[in-house]
C-alpha cells in the first residue's frame, strides 16, 4: 500500500461567489470586491498561495468601480498566481438557457479575459449549477475550454466511473471533467476533517486529485487560519502532500499519464428538479429575451448590408444582462423576491434594446420596397426569421378595415382573412386581423389589404360550441370536465389520447424552492373543473374554443386554435393563479405503447427513461410509440414558448406549468405554520403550448423547426405606398436541409465581417449548403451527428468563407 506522502492533495483556493441569491446584486457587488480584496492580501502574505476565480461579469464591477484594485488583479494573472477559470460571463444554469446563450457565455466572457488580462481560461467551471446538459462538451470544447470542473450532480444523485472522465456529447467532442468531491467551500478554520475526507478520494491509477477551500457563497475566499492549517497538514506524515494549486495545474499533471480515463457519453444530471418550474416569470423573460435577440441581430447584420442601416452598437450589453440573469440562481427561480424585479429590469432593459434594434432593421428593409400606390389598400410586410419557408399564422393590430376586406399577396392571389378580437375594446377604429402567410426564408413578403370580394375559398375549420374539426384532425372537449375528450386523427384512423388529454391537474408539494430530495410529483389532490366551454372565433383561417375552469382561488383560461391549413392545434393559455404549495399541470395520456420519451435540450436532443420523473428541457418534448394493435410509429409533440419542466410516463406527458412554493425556502428549515412568507407564481401568466400529432418519430414532423416558428413568429409591418429599390418579396439566407438550422447571423466581433452560425438537429450525418443569394455566396459543408458549426463570411466577397470556433477565432485562437 503506497505511504501517504505518496499521495498528493492539490489544494484549490477559491470563492464561490453567488453574486445574486439570499441577498440581491449590489450586496454581491459588495461582497465581489471584498472578497478580491482578501485573496489579494493573502497573496501578499504569502508566497506560495493561489487563487482561483471565474467569471467574467464580476470582474467587470471591479474594473468599473475599483481601478486599482484591478489592476492589481491583473499584475497577479500575469504571474501566475491568479488562476482564471471558467472562460464565461457567469457560471449560469447549464440547463434553462438556450444553446445560443451558451456560446454568448464564451464569446463574451473569453474575449473579455483577453482583452483584459492576455489570457483565456481552459478549464470549464460551473462548481454549484444543478445539473449539466448534453451538447456541453461541444460548446466548451469550442470555446477553448479542454476541461470542466462541477459538483452536481453528486455521487447519490449521478453514478459516474469516477471523479474523472472524458465527458463526450454526441458530435464526438470530448472534455475532461472532474467531479468535485464534497463541497466547493469550507469553514475559514482548520481544513483537518475537509482534507481527510478529499484524500480519501485519491485512488488508483491516480495518486492525485482535487481539494476545494475557502469560504464561500457569499464570498470570502480562503482566510490566514484555512492557509495556517494546510502548512499544518502538510507536515502530517499521515497526510498525502498538500499542494497550493489550481485546476489547470492539476489537469496539466493528469495529461501526462498515460493510464486508460473512462468516457462518459450522457447528461450529468439530476439535482433540484423544482428549479425547472419555479418563477415562471423569470423563465418566460429569459426565452422571449433570447429570442429577440437573435431575431434583432439576423435582420440587423442583413439591413447593414441591403440598406446601409447601422449595426447596432449596445447588442452586447443587452446579451450580457441576459448572461447575468442565467446566473443558476436567479433563472433557476431560487433567489429572494426581491432578486426577481432587478431581474425583471435587467431584462426589460435587453428587451428595449433588442426591439430597438429590430425595428430600425426592418423598417429600414420594408421601407426602400417598391410598393406601387393603390388607393384605398394598405401594405403588410412580414418578415421571417427562419432559414427555411414558413407558413404560419399572422395576426396584426389594425386600422378601421372597409366592410367588405380582401387580403393579396405579392402576385395578386387573394388570401384568406379573417378578423378577431382587437386589443383594443372601444367603439370602431381598430381591429385584429389574422391570416396564413407564406414566407420566403430569412425574408419577407408584402400583403396588401383593401375593398373587394370577401368570397374567399379555403379548408374549413368546421366547428361548435365544443368540437373542431379539419382535414387533418377532430378535437372535441368534454363540457363536464373541460378537457380535451378526444383527439382523433382522420388520416390514419386513430384516437391519439389515451384518456382525457389537457387535463389541468393539482398537485401537492410541500418541498422547498429547489425540491431538494424530490425525483416527481405524484400527489394529485385536484383538478380545475370547468366554468364554461365555448366558441369564441371562427372564420376562414381558424377556429378557437375557450375552456374556462377554476380550482380553489385559481382560474385558468385556454384558447383551443384549430387552422384550416395546418397540422397542429395551437392554445393559449391563461392562469391566475393562488394556490400555495401546489403544483399545476397539464396531463396527456397517449394511445401507444413501448414509448420512448425525447426532449429538446441546448442545441441538441436527448433521449430520457419514461419513468414520471421530473426532468429539464426546452421548447418541445415528445412521446413517440407504437400504435395499440397495428404497429405502426407514431407520437406527439408538445411545444411551448417559455415552459423548462416535464415529464413523461409510457402512455403519458406532462408539461409543468408552475410550483408555488415559498421564495429562497432552503431544507431542512420548516416554514412556521402561521409565518407570513411570499410564495412563487401568484397571479397572472400567459403561455402557449402547440399539440403536433404524427405518424412516424417527430423528425419526420419537423418538431424542432415547428418549436422555433411558435418561439419565433413573423413580425408584422404595417406600410404605405413608395418606392424603392428592393422587391416585394425577397430572402437573404436559405439552408437546403430539414435538419439544418441557421440560428444566429450577427456582425463579428472583429470587424463588419458576418457571422453565421448553424447546427444539425436530427442526429444524423449530413452534406447541407447554406445560400446567401443576395451577396453570391453559397457554403457547401457536412455535419456530423448533432454538430454546431460557425462560418464566418467576409464583408469582401473575394475572400472565402471560412469555419470558425464559438469565440469567432481561428481554431488556433489567435
Amino acid at each position: 500500500m503506497p505511504s501517504a506522502k505518496q499521495q498528493k492533495l492539490h489544494m484549490i483556493g477559491n470563492a464561490h461567489l453567488d453574486p445574486v441569491w439570499l441577498w440581491q446584486w449590489q450586496e454581491g457587488f459588495q461582497e465581489t470586491k471584498a472578497t478580491f480584496r482578501s485573496a489579494l492580501d493573502r497573496m501578499r502574505e504569502s508566497d506560495d498561495f493561489l487563487f482561483t476565480s471565474s467569471s467574467a461579469a464580476i470582474y467587470e464591477w471591479v474594473e468599473q468601480n475599483d481601478r486599482g484594485m484591478f489592476e492589481e488583479i491583473k499584475q497577479r494573472v500575469a504571474e501566475g498566481r491568479w488562476q482564471i477559470v471558467g472562460g464565461w460571463w457567469i457560471q449560469p444554469d447549464c440547463n434553462l438557457p438556450g444553446g445560443e446563450s451558451f456560446v454568448r457565455q464564451g464569446l463574451y466572457g473569453q474575449r473579455y479575459f483577453k482583452e483584459k488580462f492576455g489570457v483565456t481560461a481552459t478549464v470549464g467551471y460551473n462548481v454549484d449549477s444543478f445539473g449539466h446538459h448534453a451538447m456541453l462538451p461541444q460548446i466548451l470544447k469550442k470555446s477553448g475550454l479542454d476541461y470542466y470542473v462541477f459538483m452536481r450532480p453528486q455521487p447519490h444523485e449521478k453514478g459516474l466511473p469516477g471523479r474523472l472522465f472524458y465527458w463526450e456529447s454526441d458530435d464526438g467532442s470530448r472534455v475532461l471533467a472532474f467531479r468535485i468531491p464534497y463541497e466547493y467551500c469550507t469553514p475559514p478554520t482548520d481544513l483537518r476533517q475537509h482534507v481527510q475526507r478529499c484524500s480519501t478520494q485519491v485512488r488508483s491509477p491516480f495518486d492525485e486529485t482535487m481539494c476545494f477551500y475557502g469560504v464561500g457563497n457569499h464570498g470570502g475566499g480562503p482566510t490566514r487560519e484555512n492557509l495556517s492549517s494546510i502548512r499544518a497538514l502538510n507536515e502530517d506524515p499521515t497526510m498525502p502532500v498538500l499542494l497550493f494549486s489550481t485546476p489547470n495545474l492539476f489537469f496539466r499533471e493528469i495529461d501526462q499519464e498515460t493510464v486508460p480515463i473512462p468516457v462518459v457519453h450522457d447528461e450529468l444530471q439530476m439535482h433540484a428538479v423544482g428549479c425547472y418550474a419555479a418563477h415562471s416569470g423569470v423563465k418566460r423573460w429569459n426565452r422571449k429575451t433570447e429570442t429577440l435577440l437573435v431575431t434583432a441581430e439576423k435582420f440587423s447584420s442583413i439591413a447593414e448590408r441591403v440598406t446601409g442601416q447601422p449595426y447596432p452598437d449596445d447588442l452586447s450589453r443587452a446579451w450580457k444582462n441576459v448572461l447575468f440573469n442565467q446566473f443558476h440562481d436567479i433563472l433557476a427561480g431560487t433567489s429572494i423576491e426581491p432578486a426577481y424585479e432587478d431581474a425583471r429590469d435587467s431584462y426589460g432593459e435587453a428587451n428595449s434594446i433588442a426591439s430597438r434594434a429590430l425595428n430600425y432593421a426592418l423598417q429600414s428593409i420594408s421601407w426602400q420596397i417598391e410598393i406601387p400606390q393603390e388607393d384605398g389598400t394598405t401594405p403588410i410586410v412580414v418578415f421571417n426569421p427562419h432559414s427555411w419557408p414558413v407558413r404560419t399564422d399572422v395576426e396584426l393590430e389594425f386600422g378601421r378595415l372597409p366592410e367588405s376586406a380582401r387580403l393579396l399577396d405579392d402576385e395578386r392571389r387573394p388570401v384568406p382573412v379573417q378578423t378577431v378580437q382587437s386589443l383594443a375594446t372601444v367603439s370602431g377604429g381598430r381591429n385584429r386581423i389574422s391570416f396564413m402567410a407564406e414566407l420566403p426564408p430569412v425574408g419577407y413578403r408584402v400583403y396588401t389589404v383593401g375593398p373587394g370580394d370577401a368570397e374567399q375559398q379555403m379548408t374549413a375549420v368546421v366547428a361548435d360550441e365544443t368540437s373542431l374539426e379539419n382535414d387533418w384532425f377532430r378535437l372535441e372537449i368534454n363540457p363536464a370536465t373541460g378537457c380535451v375528450r378526444s383527439l382523433w386523427d382522420k388520416a390514419r384512423q386513430h384516437e391519439v389520447l389515451g384518456g382525457e388529454g389537457a387535463q389541468p391537474l393539482v398537485l401537492s408539494d410541500p418541498s422547498d424552492t429547489w425540491s431538494h430530495g424530490v425525483f416527481r410529483y405524484d400527489d394529485v389532490v385536484g383538478s380545475f373543473a370547468p366554468r364554461s366551454v365555448r366558441l369564441v372565433e371562427s372564420g376562414p383561417v381558424k377556429s378557437v374554443l375557450r375552456v374556462t375552469s377554476e380550482y380553489g382561488k385559481s382560474v385558468l383560461v385556454q384558447d383551443f386554435t384549430m387552422y384550416g391549413s395546418r397540422e397542429r392545434i395551437d392554445v393559449h393559455a391563461t392562469v391566475d393563479w393562488g394556490e400555495q404549495f401546489r403544483i399545476l399541470k397539464l396531463r396527456f395520456p397517449l394511445n401507444l405503447r413501448s414509448t420512448t420519451a425525447t426532449y429538446e435540450i441546448p442545441y441538441g436532443h436527448i433521449e430520457r427513461p419514461a419513468n414520471g420523473e421530473e426532468v429539464s428541457g426546452q421548447s418541445w418534448i415528445d412521446l413517440t410509440g407504437v400504435l395499440r394493435g397495428r404497429g405502426d410509429l407514431y407520437g406527439l409533440s408538445i411545444l411551448n414558448d417559455g415552459k423548462y419542466s416535464f415529464a413523461a410516463r409510457e402512455c403519458e406527458l406532462d408539461l409543468t406549468v408552475l410550483r408555488s412554493p415559498i421564495y429562497a425556502h432552503h431544507d431542512p428549515r420548516v416554514p412556521e405554520p402561521e409565518g407570513r412568507y411570499t410564495f412563487l407564481d401568484q397571479g397572472v401568466q400567459r403561455f402557449r403550448y402547440s399539440l403536433v400529432p404524427h405518424a412516424g418519430s417527430w423528425e419526420g414532423a419537423s418538431t424542432e423547426r415547428q418549436a422555433a416558428e411558435l418561439n419565433q413568429p413573423p413580425i408584422a409591418i404595417i406600410e404605405t405606398y413608395h418606392g424603392g429599390a428592393l422587391p416585394l418579396r425577397d430572402s437573404y439566407i436559405c439552408a437546403d436541409q430539414d435538419n439544418v438550422i441557421v440560428s444566429a447571423v450577427k456582425k463579428s466581433e472583429d470587424n463588419d465581417d458576418l457571422i453565421l452560425r448553424c447546427y444539425e438537429t436530427e442526429g444524423r450525418a449530413t452534406a447541407a449548403t447554406i445560400r446567401l443569394p443576395r451577396w453570391g455566396r453559397t457554403i457547401e459543408t457536412s455535419f456530423v451527428p448533432c454538430e454546431i458549426k460557425t462560418f464566418r463570411v467576409p464583408n469582401d466577397g473575394n475572400a472565402p468563407v471560412v469555419e470558425t470556433n464559438l469565440l469567432e477565432w481561428p481554431a488556433d485562437g489567435a
